[in-house]
């Protein structure tokens, strides 16, 4: 198999596959991994600010960060509501974002509606139901997403707002925004990050000339429309289309280019299922429709090694990139090294990595550069299983002291036990 980028968990399409493959599943099952004990249990806090700022809304602390058996939203994600990079014409995210809308509004004349300040807290039918994700599917459990309530979650995709939009009237739009993922910590993978939604409808007098049926339009205007954007932000670059399977679309395509010597694959799309559009009042039509993810192609395009680095207010980072300038290499201003810590535990049988990271990152923040299994082994006389992970810790802006790094791993070994049930090794 050609060799891809690492993963972001940036887009739901090509996200659903790629998650499938690494869990060798097809299908799309999945089961709640948050045990009713630790989902009772206290969060870890740090001090936030109580209000965020989402499209000139104010949203307070306890409207998100709630004492309810079924939220599982910490006040480190919080902290990223209202922050909206993408928003940003100086950052990467915001450049990249103006790019490719530089490309809609000159090959299709302005006629793309474009969003990028909808509110990421959303509904669990306009998350799921909508777009016709399983009820089993993996990315409806507590341990993938993050719930408000029972019913309400901060989106994992802005595919989220693909019906309402439909229903309201827009045929042609773009809708960019931050979404959210419970998730594993390693240079590629960041429990907030940013995508962008395309969607095109067509009807019937788009395609009765063209001697094809609507299906076989659509896909053929896909492509067309997303060759133009990759060469547009890539260049001349060799491309194929990949055949894969999502819950929304069918057919279903992954585009790759071949890039610095390896293949990418730049996004997921399709034509989008029927029931989606006759739901939406547009049973005679037909649409396309595409995911990307901003920090995959940024990380590309302007040579970012660790995600975390979007996140940066260092004027060393920021101070490199400017309006309008798409692919300035980003110079490392510092390499500090890092301090690794393990930790060993029997877990139990609610145990997963998702949560172990959430403690993780809920005590380090962006000072933990990577969580990873070193050790697996099952004592078999007494029915156990004991895992060990290396957690490394790293500063991208300064040298970290010993007690520092000392105080993390004694908090996280505390939370590890307490929050997880898991006995310490």
């Amino acid at each position: 198999m050609a060799s891809t980028l690492p993963l972001t968990r940036a887009f739901l399409f090509a996200d659903a596959s790629n998650h499938l493959r690494r869990n060798c599943l097809r299908s799309f099952a999945f089961s709640a991994a948050f045990s009713s004990d630790s989902v009772h249990c206290k969060k870890w806090r740090h001090p936030v600010s109580s209000l965020s700022e989402l499209g000139g809304v104010a949203i307070a602390r306890d409207d998100v960060v709630r004492d309810d058996p079924t939220n599982n939203v910490p006040d480190n994600i919080f902290s990223k509501l209202g922050v909206q990079l993408h928003r940003k014409d100086n950052h990467p995210l915001g450049i990249l974002k103006n790019e490719i809308y530089n490309y809609f509004d000159t090959n299709y004349s302005n006629k793309f509606d474009k969003f990028d300040d909808l509110s990421p807290i959303v509904s669990v039918k306009e998350n799921f139901d909508d777009v016709l994700v399983p009820e089993d599917h993996v990315s409806r459990s507590y341990n993938d997403t993050y719930y408000i309530d029972s019913q309400t979650v901060l989106r994992c995709h802005t595919s989220a707002h693909q019906a309402e939009l439909l229903r309201s009237g827009y045929t042609q739009f773009l809708v960019t925004g931050d979404v959210y993922r419970r998730d594993s910590i390693d240079s590629t993978h960041y429990p907030v990050f940013h995508q962008m939604e395309g969607v095109r409808v067509f009807s019937l007098n788009d395609w009765e000339a063209s001697s094809t049926d609507g299906t076989s339009y659509a896909a053929d205007d896909l492509k067309k429309c997303l060759e133009g954007l990759a060469r547009h932000l890539f260049g001349a670059v060799e491309m194929r289309w990949v055949d894969t399977y999502f819950p929304f679309t069918n057919p279903s395509f992954e585009l790759e280019i071949f890039f610095q010597e390896k293949w990418l694959e730049v996004l997921g799309c399709g034509v989008m299922e029927q029931e989606i559009l006759k739901r939406s009042g547009k049973e005679n039509n037909v649409a396309w429709a595409f995911g990307l993810g901003l920090e995959r192609l940024a990380m590309v395009l302007f040579d970012i090694p660790d995600i975390r680095l979007f996140w940066s207010a260092d004027e060393r980072f920021t101070s490199q990139f400017s309006k309008g300038k798409l692919g300035v290499k980003f110079k490392p201003f510092s390499k500090f090294p890092p301090c690794y810590k393990d930790v060993s535990f029997w877990i139990n049988e609610s145990f997963t990595e998702n949560n172990l990271c959430e403690v993780v990152r809920g005590i380090a923040g962006d000072l933990v550069e990577e969580v990873r299994l070193i050790d697996s082994f099952t004592n078999n006389k007494k029915g156990m299983t004991s895992h060990c992970y290396r957690i490394a810790y790293r500063s991208m802006e300064r040298s970290l002291t010993d007690e520092e790094i000392n105080n993390l791993q004694w908090n996280v070994r505390e939370q590890v036990h307490s929050k997880l049930k898991v006995v310490l090794r």
